[in-house]
């Protein structure tokens, strides 16, 4: 909110809005792209496989562990810092802007993650991103890269095939496992 105030503050009210939404467009493809290439990164020594199995491995060995669901502040705070460093030179005045939808849409992603792991969701938007994130948990890690929404995967052609799940199977609310 604070970084949305000084977007007005200091352009206009249709600037800081445009500027918020290009911030939420981008998070989007960062999610993607942390999540397919460095989360699922497959490192070759064991130093790197340890780091590793600590920063997203162990997420998927144990989905259902609350604790590994949002990213800690000794990382999430690095970066953005760092993001917003960037955002100020790229966007010059427009920088809070952006930087408000950046983080509008991080704060969405782990509120989505973190639902679609312990919550019943509910109405077809719910059900669908829990559906397709437990697809990516339990039937193809390799598939279903965006969490808050699947735009990056029908880009880039990462969705999960239907045949992931085969037919008559689904995905329980009360276990998130694929159950017959």
């Amino acid at each position: 909110m604070y970084f949305g105030w000084r977007g007005v503050a200091t352009t206009s009210v249709i600037m800081t809005l445009l500027f918020f939404v290009i911030g939420v467009f981008l998070w989007t493809i960062l999610e993607y792209i942390l999540h397919r290439f460095v989360f699922h990164y497959e490192p070759k020594t064991q130093w790197g496989k340890y780091i590793h199995f600590l920063s997203h491995g162990i997420h998927h060995d144990y989905p259902k562990d609350s604790t590994r669901l949002v990213m800690p502040l000794l990382v999430s705070v690095p970066i953005g810092i760092v993001t917003f460093a960037v955002f100020y030179g790229v966007f010059g005045v427009n920088h809070s802007a952006a930087f408000a939808g950046i983080v509008f849409g991080y704060v969405s992603y782990d509120s989505i993650h973190y639902a679609t792991h312990h919550f019943h969701l509910k109405g077809r938007i719910g059900k669908f991103l829990k559906t397709y994130h437990l697809r990516h948990h339990y039937s193809d890690d390799h598939s279903a890269y965006g969490v808050s929404n699947p735009l990056w995967d029908y880009v880039f052609q990462t969705t999960p095939k239907r045949s992931d799940v085969p037919s008559g199977k689904g995905i329980s609310e009360t276990q998130d496992t694929v159950s017959p």
